[in-house]
C-alpha cells in the first residue's frame, strides 16, 4: 500500500546522526521488502536491534497434509475448532500451497508472554469474533469484529484481547499484500471508482518505546519452524519511524460494493492482491436491477484457481445450510455454482446482508489433517437434485 506514515521522532535527513538527549546515538534500521526495491520504512531504536542473546528451542510447525492433490469440493465447520489459550498454538493451517497458508485460530488469551515474528510471510488476520489491540514495534492498532489486519513479514508483534471468545481467519502470504492496481493511479492514490480509499485504513498509532534490557523471548517463524530467540533488549524500543512499510487495518464494513443491472463477477469484490492469489470481500449490497436479473451467481468453471470462501455473517443466498465460520473449498478442475433452488429463490430479491471473505489462489491447495477434522463429509454432493 503506497501510503506514507510516520510516528515519533527521527532526524530530518535519513542515514545521518540522531543523538539521544543524554548522549549517545539512536540506531537506524531499514525495514524493507523485496530487497531494496519494495516498500520500506526507517526506524530508530534506543538499543541496537541486532542483539541476540540466546537461541533456545527450534521445532516444526509444518502442516500435515491429508490430501495432496484434491478434486473434491469440501466444507469445513470452522466454529468446531476448539479454542486454545496460546495465540500461536491456536492457529491451525487448513489449506496450503507454495504461496500461502490459509487457516483458523481461536485464541482465548492475549499474546503477552513472548513476542512473535513471521520471517517468511506477510499475514492477514481477519477478526470474526473478538476485540482488542495489535501491538507492534511500529505502533499499535485497535481492532474489532470485521477488521482485516495486514502485518508485513518481519514485524514483531503481540496481541491484546479484551475478549475470550475470539475467532480469526488468517492467510500467510509469501508475497506482499497490496490493494488492487486497477483501483489506483500511477502514483498509487486510490481512484474515485475504488470501493474504498485511504481514509478507510486504520494506521498505527500509540508508539510504545521501552528502554529495557533483559531477556525478551521472540518466537520467529521461518521455513516451517518456530525458533525461540532471546533478545537482550525490548523489541519495542523505537522512538520514531517513517516510510511505507508498516502494519495497518481495514474494516470489511468500509468496503463499498460495486453493483450493476446484471450480476457482477467476483473481481468487483476484490480487496487485496498478491502475486499468487486475491482476497475479496462480499458485503451487504443491493442486488442487480435489470427487470430480468438473476441475483444468484451464474455457474462458473474453476479453470485457473481454487476458490475458498469463509462465511462471516448473514444469509449467503447462493448456498444452502451455510453457517457462520464455515469454509468451502471449490477446487480447480470442476465447475461450481448456486445450490439447487438458490437461483430460483433469488429472483425478485432486492438486497443481501451476506458477509464473507474469499481467497482465490492460482495454484491448487492441499488439504491438511486439521481441516479434515472439521470436514462435513458430504459437501461435494450438495449440487445433486
Amino acid at each position: 500500500m503506497p501510503l506514507y506514515h510516520k510516528l515519533g521522532d527521527f532526524p530530518q535527513k535519513r542515514h545521518t546522526q540522531f543523538e539521544k538527549p543524554n548522549g549517545g546515538f539512536y540506531y537506524e534500521q531499514l525495514f524493507g521488502t523485496e530487497g531494496f526495491h519494495g516498500h520500506s520504512s526507517l526506524s530508530y531504536h534506543v538499543h541496537r536491534p541486532t542483539q541476540v542473546k540466546e537461541i533456545l528451542n527450534s521445532y516444526s510447525v509444518e502442516p500435515k497434509i491429508a490430501i495432496g492433490k484434491n478434486i473434491k469440493s469440501l466444507l469445513f465447520k470452522g466454529f468446531e475448532l476448539k479454542p486454545e489459550n496460546d495465540f500461536l498454538d491456536s492457529r491451525k493451517a487448513m489449506l496450503v500451497n507454495k504461496d500461502c497458508i490459509i487457516g483458523l485460530a481461536a485464541p482465548k488469551e492475549s499474546l503477552r508472554n513472548y513476542f512473535y515474528k513471521n520471517a517468511d510471510a506477510d499475514e492477514m488476520l481477519f477478526i470474526h469474533r473478538g476485540k482488542g489491540k495489535l501491538r507492534t514495534m511500529l505502533g499499535n492498532i485497535p481492532f474489532e469484529y470485521g477488521d482485516y489486519l495486514i502485518i508485513p513479514r518481519g514485524i514483531i508483534y503481540q496481541i491484546d484481547f479484551e475478549t475470550e471468545d475470539n475467532r480469526l481467519f488468517y492467510v500467510e502470504s509469501y508475497s506482499p499484500f497490496y490493494t488492487p492496481k486497477r483501483y489506483k493511479n500511477q502514483s498509487g492514490q486510490h481512484l474515485e471508482h475504488s470501493p474504498f480509499c485511504e481514509r478507510d485504513f486504520i494506521l498505527p498509532n500509540e508508539l510504545e518505546t521501552h528502554d529495557e534490557k533483559g531477556d525478551f523471548l521472540i518466537k520467529i517463524k521461518k521455513e516451517g519452524m518456530i525458533h525461540e530467540v532471546v533478545y537482550a533488549t525490548h523489541p519495542f524500543d523505537v522512538v520514531g519511524w517513517d516510510g511505507y512499510n508498516f502494519p495497518y487495518g481495514f474494516s470489511i464494513h468500509n468496503f463499498e460494493p460495486i453493483t450493476g443491472r446484471v450480476h457482477q463477477p467476483p473481481p468487483v469484490h476484490q480487496t487485496f492482491e498478491t502475486a499468487a492469489f486475491v482476497v475479496c470481500s462480499f458485503c451487504p449490497r443491493l442486488y442487480d436491477y435489470h427487470p430480468k436479473a438473476i441475483p444468484a451467481p451464474y455457474n462458473h468453471s474453476n479453470i485457473d484457481s481454487d476458490e475458498v470462501l469463509y462465511y462471516v455473517d448473514g444469509d449467503f443466498m447462493s448456498r444452502n445450510n451455510i453457517e457462520q465460520g464455515h469454509i468451502t473449498l471449490h477446487p480447480k478442475g470442476i465447475p461450481h455454482g448456486p445450490a439447487p433452488g438458490a437461483m430460483e429463490r433469488s429472483i425478485g430479491h432486492k438486497e443481501t446482508q451476506e458477509l464473507a471473505v474469499m481467497v482465490d489462489t492460482f495454484r491448487p491447495l492441499m488439504v491438511t489433517e486439521e481441516a479434515m477434522g472439521l470436514d462435513d463429509g458430504k459437501y461435494y454432493k450438495s449440487w445433486m437434485e
